[in-house]
């Protein structure tokens, strides 16, 4: 699929707030440095036939008129717009480097894009999916054997993941369909007992594979899969090498969670204090060294200023993999040691993307060891949510601006170099994308997002019996604003000690009922100074299984405090 890229007359016309755009239309005289007025009809038009890189020239040369306009009219006190910008260049990546780049062969269905933890797909119920605007539905069949389909039923069009697993296959919930293997029907309850099901009667299937915990669809049904392309994290491979994966389900473009991942500048100040490494006061210029740069993405080293060093290896493979690897070694034995953080990050529709984390390291804290791993779950969900404020209104503001990320970011030297490489990188890709926010390009959704008002699968039969779709109390409202939505069903173990939570919780309760009644009726002392103490002891653990069920499902508030 190819997309419209934006021309130098669209991004004008973006500047519609502006009155000197609208009514003092100049052309901008490169070689005098003077402003020539004329008239909106002398404009002119662009050529249909310039290439791609001519409009992108256009759009340098437009743009870099409206950028010294505005410099020119808010300078003060004799400061000239050549000292303005020169001082800029000191500490800002320049806003047209990299202009005249190439564009490259891409299709984003012939790429692999992960869909889930192989550990969190269910047993006993399908899973509905979405990579960019493709909704699939994924099962195990009844041989254990992972099965992708297209989310619509061919009947008529119901999806196929509010359905049921009957004997292994995969039945529609509206009229009984059943379809198993390569999307074949097997069964349709309405038909004659002597009638052949119709050929016409079948899904259209994609290719999963499993890898290293992950599952990957290949989202083209014409062009065969290319298993190599199925990207392999060496460090997950070496021996000894242990990590705990979340899955969370995010309010915001793919895009901009992948540039807020590969900022390490934001962590000291947006997640101060959240672990043991945080803190504001840590905040400080950093040192990015670009090693590599290829059609498929990008990979350098980056560290503190401060340090003699810089051992932190970033690496953004295409469709969406982003990994984050360091070495560490003992001084005392000599012994090597690896760190990973890695960043799988599907789109999953407009606004809308669904992250795998994986941390990992061959040599774990003994301190780590002490705390379960739903825990380190939500301590997961705590930094997403500090941040997830910020990343909306980024969505929202680029959505609404539709000009490309140069004419709104400031991106500087010692903290943005890897969100600028990014930016760059998807201008040579993003045509063969449904939608795109590219530095020097951008082409928006051609088709608008479906907003689905009731709630689908998994909570279906609870919003059902609430009012407001689920509006009662705020583990079961049914939006990526929840922890509980963005994290907890998507994940077994934070489900596990939510149920068990509330059962302990439950009859801890009951305990404490019965044992309060039979203080009051008993008649010794100690039987009555026994009963109360178990009472207490039941309400203590009462409140340890509610304190533990909001910390799994309840947001974090940022709470501003005065430095």
């Amino acid at each position: 699929m190819h997309s419209q890229v934006f021309t130098s007359t669209q991004l004008l016309a973006t500047h519609k707030d502006n009155p000197m755009a609208l009514h003092q239309p100049s052309l901008f005289n490169t070689s005098t440095l003077h402003f020539t007025h004329k008239p909106r009809s002398s404009l002119k038009k662009p050529n249909p036939a310039l290439s791609t890189l001519q409009l992108h020239h256009n759009i340098h040369l437009k743009t870099k008129f409206l950028t010294i306009c505005a410099v020119a009219t808010q300078t003060a006190g004799g400061v000239s717009v050549e000292d303005d910008k020169s001082d800029d260049h000191e500490v800002v990546i320049d806003r047209n480097e990299g202009l005249e780049k190439d564009l490259v062969e891409y299709d984003w269905t012939q790429e692999w894009y992960p869909l889930y933890l192989t550990k969190n797909i269910p047993d006993d119920s399908p899973l509905g999916l979405t990579v960019f605007d493709k909704q699939v539905v994924l099962y195990k069949d009844g041989n254990g054997q992972l099965q992708c389909y297209e989310d619509r039923c061919p009947h008529r069009l119901a999806k196929l993941s509010e359905g049921q697993l009957v004997d292994g296959r995969l039945e529609c919930l509206y009229h009984g369909w059943q379809f198993e293997g390569e999307g074949t029907c097997v069964k349709i309850p309405q038909l004659p007992a002597d009638a052949k099901i119709p050929r016409s009667a079948c899904v259209k299937t994609y290719e999963v594979r499993d890898s290293q915990g992950v599952v990957w669809v290949w989202m083209s049904r014409t062009i065969p899969s290319t298993p190599e392309k199925i990207p392999w994290f060496e460090n997950f491979a070496r021996p000894g090498f242990q990590d705990f994966s979340t899955t969370h389900e995010l309010p915001y473009d793919h895009s901009i969670l992948l540039e807020n991942l590969m900022d390490p500048a934001h962590v000291p100040i947006s997640h101060d204090r959240t672990d043991w490494s945080a803190k504001r006061e840590d905040a400080q210029a950093l040192k990015f060294k670009v090693t590599e740069r290829t059609d498929r993405g990008f990979a350098g080293w980056w560290g503190k200023e401060k340090e003699d060093t810089i051992s932190n290896f970033l690496r953004f493979e295409a469709p969406c993999n982003l990994q984050n690897n360091r070495e560490i070694v003992d001084e005392k034995t000599g012994e090597k040691n690896y760190f990973s953080g890695l960043f799988l990050c599907r789109p999953s529709g407009q606004g809308k993307s669904m992250l795998i984390v994986r941390f990992g390291t061959t040599k774990r804290s003994p301190v780590a060891k002490l705390f379960p791993e739903w825990y380190f779950h939500q301590n997961a969900s705590k930094v997403f949510e500090q941040d997830m404020g910020f990343l909306s209104s980024q969505n929202e503001i680029l959505m609404k601006a539709k000009v490309p990320t140069k004419e709104l970011y400031i991106n500087l030297k010692s903290s943005d170099t890897w969100v600028a490489e990014y930016r760059k990188w998807m201008d040579k890709v993003g045509h063969g994308m449904p939608y795109h926010f590219g530095h020097n390009t951008i082409s928006l959704p051609k088709e608008p997002a479906v907003v689905e008002h009731a709630p689908a699968g998994l909570v279906a039969s609870i919003s059902a019996s609430l009012p407001a779709k689920g509006g009662l109390g705020s583990m079961h409202a049914p939006n990526l604003a929840n922890r509980y939505f963005r994290h907890v069903i998507h994940c077994k173990e934070c489900s596990g000690v939510v149920k068990a939570f509330e059962t302990w919780k439950k009859a801890l309760a009951a305990i404490a009922l019965v044992s309060t009644t039979l203080a009051i009726l008993a008649t010794s002392r100690q039987w009555k100074a026994l009963l109360l103490v178990s009472t207490a002891l039941c309400l203590s653990g009462y409140y340890f299984c509610t304190a533990a069920i909001s910390l799994n499902t309840t947001n974090f508030i940022r709470t501003h405090r005065r430095l």
